[in-house]
């Protein structure tokens, strides 16, 4: 594991931007409303040849025992107990207040290195008053601009002097699961549940998630990256500017990610919303799994319950049939290590790899089946086919015309692939080129 760096301090005094400004990335939503960090949110950079993770955690509020508040306090803590260097920002601009000292007791728990950080120091005058922050115990003080890079190297200096000594890796193979949906479905509280962690900050209010949150699990001895997702709101409820960016960054994660498993509310059903994230998951050719939580709180049930559900999420989104749909409920971890087990069986069917004569065969039993259509007069011909690529499948069928295949036949070659080859939850591509 990386070495970590963890950004802490009162809310408002840009710990994102900081964290932004450190890994080279605008990963953290920056924004001047209170309270937007409100989950740990991780990064990797890169400095004096040295490899190190960075840190940035919500605003620290000691007293306030407001739900989120509370959530965030956690979250800081969590972060403390992982980190190998602490950096304590501070506001160049408003001086010390009441909560900077908070902050300051407790890190002076901490047996750990601790930087001041004094943030907004934009200019000459500020720089030379940030001196009072000594006041605060801390040895070590940095005035930077987080905005503009003032004082940045010398801090990335210090850190790197501080930073243990560990062998760089390699990235990180291990497949990325990004559990995806609508707020408040019970994507945090799946996560918190197989990982058996309060990794993410769980509430009953909506959108509590607004940053992807990344964690390592290992099941059956198998290494998965979770991606948490912020809440995908219906695009005219994007009101906020911080929501709109928690909407872009669910799209990266879906974009980075192997498996899309898109949760859904048993008791809410399956909404335009979802169909349009499921098929966005589709178009990046992602693996795909559906899961109905809060199943414990379906009462009227039968033994036809799940396949009349299952029949209709198919019915909604007819070419997605192929994707697994599982019911559980996190809360009560009533099957979620079914999700585990079925992520595994889509990333392998992802991997999956069929010979060339193997398929031509199967492709010359399905055309006796069904012969191509005549067009314009000629009788459509494919010479041959080939799988060209793997995790995702890609294949590349060899033909007179492809201009004129028709779409129905189309279908009718991936439904015969999958009816042989199966393709569990993963999106097929089919390229058509002239012989």
């Amino acid at each position: 594991m990386l070495p970590v760096v963890s950004i802490v301090g009162r809310p408002n005094v840009g710990k994102s931007t900081i964290f932004n400004r450190l890994i080279g990335k605008r990963k953290a939503i920056v924004h001047d409303e209170y309270g937007v960090t409100r989950d740990r949110h991780y990064g990797q950079t890169y400095w004096n040849g040295i490899d190190f993770n960075v840190i940035d955690t919500g605003g620290y509020l000691p007293d306030d025992m407001d739900v989120m508040v509370v959530g965030i306090r956690e979250q800081v803590h969590i972060a403390l107990e992982e980190s190998d260097v602490i950096l304590f920002v501070v506001d160049a601009d408003h001086g010390i207040n009441t909560l900077d000292k908070a902050v300051a007791n407790l890190l002076r728990q901490q047996d750990k290195p601790v930087l001041l950080v004094a943030n907004k120091a934009d200019n000459e005058e500020r720089r030379m008053d940030a001196v009072e922050f000594y006041e605060l115990g801390v040895d070590e003080l940095f005035p930077i601009s987080a905005i503009s890079g003032t004082g940045t190297g010398e801090l990335m200096d210090r850190i790197t002097e501080l930073l243990p000594v560990i062998d760089p890796e390699i990235e990180d193979p291990s497949p990325k699961l990004a559990f995806i949906g609508r707020p408040n479905v019970g994507k945090s509280s799946l996560v918190n549940a197989l990982l058996n962690d309060e990794r993410s900050i769980v509430t009953d209010i909506a959108g509590t998630t607004r940053d992807t949150i990344n964690s390592k699990f290992n099941y059956n001895n198998k290494d998965y990256i979770l991606v948490d997702t912020a809440g995908l709101r219906k695009r005219t409820k994007v009101k906020e500017n911080i929501e709109f960016y928690s909407t872009v960054r669910t799209a990266r994660a879906i974009q980075e990610c192997d498996v899309a498993i898109l949760m859904l509310d048993a008791m809410r059903g399956f909404e335009d919303q979802d169909k349009r994230v499921l098929r966005e998951a589709e178009k990046y050719n992602k693996g795909l799994i559906i899961l109905l939580n809060k199943w414990d709180l379906v009462t009227e049930k039968d033994t036809n319950t799940v396949r009349d559900f299952e029949q209709y999420i198919y019915e909604s989104v007819p070419m997605l049939d192929y994707v697994p749909i599982l019911t559980i409920s996190a809360l009560n971890k009533q099957r979620i290590h079914k999700v585990m087990d079925v992520a595994e069986q889509v990333i392998q069917e992802r991997k999956k790899e069929i010979t060339t004569s193997a398929f031509n065969d199967f492709l010359e039993g399905i055309l006796r089946e069904r012969p191509l259509p005549m067009k314009r007069g000629r009788q459509l011909k494919i010479q041959y086919a080939t799988q060209v690529k793997t995790n995702p499948p890609v294949f590349k069928f060899f033909m007179n015309t492809p201009e004129d295949l028709p779409a129905n036949y189309r279908r009718y070659l991936e439904n015969k692939i999958r009816e042989r080859y199966k393709f569990t939850g993963v999106p097929i591509t089919m390229v058509f080129r002239q012989k």
